[in-house]
Parts: structure tokens; sequence; C-alpha cells
């Protein structure tokens, strides 16, 4: 199982940063988006990272990276994605 200390949101790693989806709390998300995100591969195992962040107040949306995809969530979704980092960021 994963380690919960080591476990942190999706919304904090570091741009470029890969991590493994350790947990998602679909409580957060209306059904029609858990729906989207989980058919876009957003799901405990899965490996992400963050390619890009917003500019704007808050930072959002973050564009996140799952296998060659792109995809944009905003932070408080982002937040509800519990992941465990896998190394340095990526230059």
């Amino acid at each position: 199982m994963n380690d919960p200390l080591q476990m942190i949101g999706l919304d904090v790693i570091a741009r470029g940063q890969s991590a493994r989806i350790a947990a998602v709390d679909w409580t957060a998300f209306v059904p029609e988006e858990a729906k989207r995100l989980r058919a876009l591969g957003v799901e405990p195992g899965a490996v992400v990272s963050v390619a890009h962040r917003g500019i704007f107040a808050g930072r959002d949306p973050l564009a996140l990276r799952i296998g060659r995809m792109i995809v944009a969530v905003r932070r408080v979704h982002a937040r509800a994605i519990s992941v465990v980092p896998e190394g340095a960021p990526a230059a």
C-alpha cells in the first residue's frame, strides 16, 4: 500500500515532476467530471505530471500529462488527487 506520509496533492507537485496516482477523492467531482477523468485515465496507478500551470490568480487551470495526452483540470480537482512523487522534476 502507499505510505500516506509520502502522498501529496497533485496540485502541489513541481512542473515536470512525475508522480503516480495513489488515490482519488471522487466525491470532490460532479459525476460527469468524474466519468470524464476516469475515461481519460485518471485512476490509481496512473503516472501523471504537471505540464503547465495557469498564469492567473490561483494558477488555474493545470495541464496534466497522462501518457501521451494533456488534460486540463482545475486546481481544486487536482487537490482531490493524491499522488506519490516518483523522482526529481524534468529539466
